[in-house]
């Protein structure tokens, strides 16, 4: 693997939910992990590549997808 795979990142929208109010984020994860969780959301509850740069509310989060080409 290049340094330039190594350090690719695949964006991420993450919905959360406050009081009826909806509020929408992108992070980057690494792309090199997210093949080895079946979910995403476990990566962002257990990667620790993620979880030492990111914190998720995970009881406010509502969903998380990998954003598609042109998905901004």
């Amino acid at each position: 693997m290049s340094e330039e795979e190594a350090g690719a990142t695949v964006p991420v929208r993450l919905l959360f939910a406050d009081q009826g109010t909806f509020h929408a984020e992108t992070v980057r994860v690494p792309a090199a992990v997210l093949g080895e969780y079946d979910r995403l959301i476990d990566l962002l509850r257990e990667e620790e590549s993620v979880t030492r740069d990111l914190y998720v509310d995970l009881d406010r989060l509502v969903s998380a997808y990998v954003v598609n080409d042109g998905e901004g």
